[in-house]
C-alpha cells in the first residue's frame, strides 16, 4: 500500500518535505481489530508537533493522522460491532490499559497506557490501516467524508474543551485561535448556548473575518482587549503568547481551557510577564485537555450529526500532505485540511 512515513525528527524550517510517500506491506487485523480502507484523513498541528519532536513517535518509521475515514474490509474474529463496508473513523484515541482508575471512570484519555493513533501506532496517511474495534465509530449520514474526517480530532476536542470550562448560556466565551478546532467549536456553541457572546482573537486578519462570517459577537488580534470581560477562554494556539494574554481578559472566576497537546517553546519566555495579581488573582482558573476519551468522539458525533455541525476544509491528495502540514505551520488556514485517499 501507499503510505506516508516520518523516518526521523524533523524541523519544518529544515526540511520543508518530512514525510515521505512509500510502499509498504498492507496491515493485517488481529482477533478484535478492523480493517479500513482509508478514503479521508484529517490533518492536525499535532502532527507538526510529532514531526518536530515535542511529542514524538517512540518508535520509526511511523505513520501519522488520526483522523481517519474508511469503510470496514476486513475484520477479527471477535468483531461484533461492524460489518464489511461499514463506514467508520478514528480519533486521536487508539487505546488504553482498560483497567485503571481512569478508564474504569471514562477518562480512558488520562490512562498511563494511552496510545494515540498515528503516534504510538500506525494511523491514517495511508490507504490502509487497522484499529481496535473499540476506537472505531459509526458516522452519521449527513456527512461526507471529507466532513466527517476533521470531527474526528478538531470536533472531540474541542467538544471536551467546552466541556470544560463549564460555561453556561449567556456566559462569554473566547476563542483564542481560529483553526480547525476553533470554528467547530464556534458553531457547537451557536447552538447550544444561543445567547452566549463569542469573542476571537486571531494574528491573521483573514481568520478574523472568517470568525465574524461564521457568527462570532467580536474578533481581534492575539494582543487586543476584548469589549467585555469573558467567563472563559478556550485556547487553540500552538504558543505560549495567547495564553497570558487570555488571562488578561478572564472575568474574575473566569477559567482558561489549554486545549493542545504541545506548545512550541518559541515564546516561552514570554511566560515570565506574568503577573499574580493582573492574571491569575480573583480566582481564576487554568485547566488543560489531555487527548480524547471515546466517550467524547462518540457523543461529539452524535451532537453533530444532529444539529449538524459540518466543518469548512479544504482538500489536499495524499502526496500533498508536506504542503498542507507547512501552510498549516504558517497559519494559511481556513477551516480544517483533509488528505483525500
Amino acid at each position: 500500500m501507499k503510505a506516508l512515513v516520518l523516518e526521523k525528527v524533523s524541523n519544518f524550517d529544515i526540511n520543508p518535505e518530512p514525510l515521505i510517500l512509500k510502499e509498504i506491506p498492507e496491515p493485517t487485523p488481529s482477533d478484535n481489530d478492523l480493517l479500513l480502507k482509508i478514503s479521508a484523513c484529517g490533518v492536525c498541528h499535532t502532527e507538526i508537533d510529532e514531526i518536530e519532536g515535542r511529542t514524538p513517535p517512540p518508535v520509526f518509521p511511523m505513520i501519522l493522522g488520526h483522523q481517519a475515514v474508511g469503510k470496514v474490509i476486513g475484520k477479527g474474529k471477535n468483531v461484533s460491532k461492524f460489518d464489511l463496508g461499514d463506514r467508520v473513523g478514528v480519533g486521536w484515541f487508539f487505546s488504553s490499559c482498560g483497567k485503571c482508575e481512569f478508564c474504569l471512570r471514562g477518562d480512558e484519555n488520562l490512562c498511563d497506557e494511552f496510545k494515540a493513533t498515528g503516534r504510538d501506532v500506525f494511523g491514517g496517511y495511508a490507504e490502509y490501516m487497522v484499529v481496535p474495534e473499540t476506537s472505531a465509530f459509526f458516522i452519521p449520514d449527513v456527512f461526507s467524508d471529507e466532513e466527517s474526517a476533521p470531527l474526528f480530532c478538531a470536533g472531540a476536542i474541542g467538544y471536551r474543551s467546552l466541556k470544560l470550562s463549564s460555561i453556561k448560556d449567556g456566559d462569554n466565551l473566547g476563542l483564542t485561535g481560529f483553526g480547525a478546532s476553533g470554528h467547530l467549536v464556534l458553531k457547537l456553541v451557536k447552538n447550544k448556548f444561543p445567547n452566549t457572546k463569542i469573542f476571537v482573537f486571531a494574528r491573521s486578519e483573514k481568520e478574523r473575518e472568517f470568525a465574524v462570517q461564521l457568527g462570532a459577537y467580536w474578533s481581534g488580534d492575539t494582543f487586543e482587549e476584548s469589549p467585555e470581560k469573558l467567563n472563559a477562554i478556550i485556547d487553540t494556539t500552538p504558543v505560549w503568547t495567547p495564553v497570558v494574554k487570555a488571562l488578561e481578559n478572564l472575568k474574575q472566576g473566569g477559567r482558561l481551557v489549554i486545549n493542545a497537546i504541545r506548545k512550541e517553546d518559541i515564546d516561552k519566555n514570554f511566560l515570565m510577564n506574568i503577573d499574580y495579581s493582573k492574571h491569575l488573582w480573583l480566582e481564576k482558573e487554568i485547566k488543560s485537555v489531555a487527548n480524547v476519551s471515546p466517550s467524547d468522539i462518540k457523543d461529539f458525533l452524535k451532537i453533530a450529526g444532529v444539529i449538524p455541525i459540518k466543518p469548512e476544509y479544504q482538500t489536499y491528495k495524499l502526496e500533498d500532505a508536506n504542503l498542507a502540514l507547512r501552510e498549516l505551520k504558517e497559519r494559511k488556514i481556513r477551516g480544517a485540511k483533509v488528505l483525500i485517499i
